[in-house]
């Protein structure tokens, strides 16, 4: 008999077909004339019940006060729960909101964590000041895709594990099973975030994580106009986030940014396709260049982890972000940044455009990168949904225009 989609059953529907429906049964008027999407609900304040004089003020799961919930978040987290195959989800303000939620939350005073040493820049923050200057709290940075190394790191008094799949920047993939197993059976919390492989691509939770992180911000959303971070896992784990780091300390989500984000991610499987089919071709492409000095993505033979990512991410792709620099020192590469027409040259990822960002090789964390990285520092390109033909036409002028002189 065969299996009938059913837009109010997640598990029944294939994941195009999700990322349309998911979370939109969630809340609000179903009936003749109603919406057939969540509409945007601009409200601080809700109506409260005839007699609201035993409520419990910072209950989450009623409608009260946007702080503590709103309707357009409680169907942005729906989706997001669905689409990563969680139990529960948990939207906030940005993706530094949400990584700091848990920690906030889930690491207390005394404890020890075990943390990526290649990682975004406000974790490596948060982590290396922050959280250990405030509430006492150590930290041990290892290679995470040493697994004798990260073993090695736990204490008895290790709480949680954090890291990336795909490294920010140097595209360093972390063996997520491996360190699933390894945190099971010690009473460890393996939070994974997961901005640069949102699902399709790679799904933590399937692998034995805990929680996922997304800054909501890049691909989900997509669009380069929407600030949001999501939390991700088991219900027991992010129920208590939701009351102590969302409704006590306040990183709620504005309800239009969770509209926007909603409406982004309805395209999140198409888009993804096509910044990972793009970035496989020009990773190839800047790859076969002499004038490039090296180029990190995992859908290269050359990528130190690509058989992990192969075995990660199978056919899905190898994301869509890559590193790479000129054989040049920093005004070589700021002259290739310069002379890009298509390519933009601005922070973040994940954008329906292009974005190229040009790190030299001075701060602390350079330390823990790749010999490459250190030498020429290194270019973050986050492929867009352009024509890979201008695109790689885009790069090539470029090369041209900074390298003039070198044979190609």
């Amino acid at each position: 008999m065969t299996t009938r989609p059913d837009r109010t059953d997640p598990a029944s529907l294939g994941e195009a077909t999700l990322s349309v429906h998911g979370g939109n049964s969630s809340v609000g008027d179903h009936g003749e004339g109603a919406a057939i999407r969540v509409p945007i609900t601009m409200a601080n304040s809700y109506h409260l019940p005839y007699d609201p004089s035993t409520m419990d003020w910072s209950n989450p799961e009623h409608l009260t006060y946007t702080r503590n919930t709103g309707v357009n978040q409680i169907a942005l987290q729906d989706k997001l729960a669905a689409l990563e195959h969680g139990e529960d989800a948990l939207a906030l303000a940005s993706g530094v909101a949400a990584l700091h939620a848990v920690f906030f939350t889930h690491v207390n005073s005394g404890d020890h964590v075990v943390v990526s040493d290649t990682t975004y820049e406000a974790t490596y923050k948060l982590w290396t000041s922050l959280l250990p200057r405030k509430y006492g709290i150590t930290a041990t940075f290892v290679d995470i895709t040493d697994l004798d190394a990260v073993a090695a790191a736990i204490r008895p008094n290790t709480r949680l594990i954090a890291t990336e799949v795909i490294a920010n920047p140097t595209t360093k993939v972390a063996d997520i099973p491996a360190l699933a197993e390894l945190t099971r059976s010690r009473g460890v919390i393996l939070m994974v975030d997961s901005t640069f492989t949102p699902p399709p691509l790679f799904r933590p939770l399937e692998h034995g994580a805990d929680l996922v992180v997304h800054s909501l911000t890049k691909y989900v959303n997509g669009h380069g106009d929407a600030m949001g971070g999501a939390v991700i896992g088991r219900a027991d784990l992010v129920e208590p986030i939701r009351a102590e780091a969302m409704v006590d300390v306040g990183g709620v989500i504005s309800p239009f940014n969770a509209w926007l984000i909603m409406r982004g991610s309805v395209t999140l499987p198409l888009r993804l396709h096509q910044h990972q089919a793009s970035a496989a071709r020009l990773a190839e492409f800047l790859a076969a260049d002499p004038r490039i000095a090296y180029v990190a993505y995992p859908g290269l033979a050359s990528h130190p982890q690509h058989d992990v990512a192969t075995r990660l991410f199978g056919e899905r792709g190898s994301g869509g972000i890559m590193a790479f620099a000129l054989k040049g020192d920093a005004a070589v590469q700021n002259r290739f940044v310069a002379a890009l027409r298509v390519i933009t040259s601005a922070v973040s990822v994940g954008h329906d455009e292009s974005l190229i960002v040009h790190v030299g090789t001075s701060g602390p964390r350079v330390a823990a990168y790749p010999e490459p990285f250190r030498e020429y520092g290194h270019l973050r390109f986050s492929v867009g949904l352009e024509d890979v033909a201008d695109l790689r036409a885009d790069l090539a002028a470029a090369l041209d225009e900074a390298l003039p002189h070198v044979a190609r």
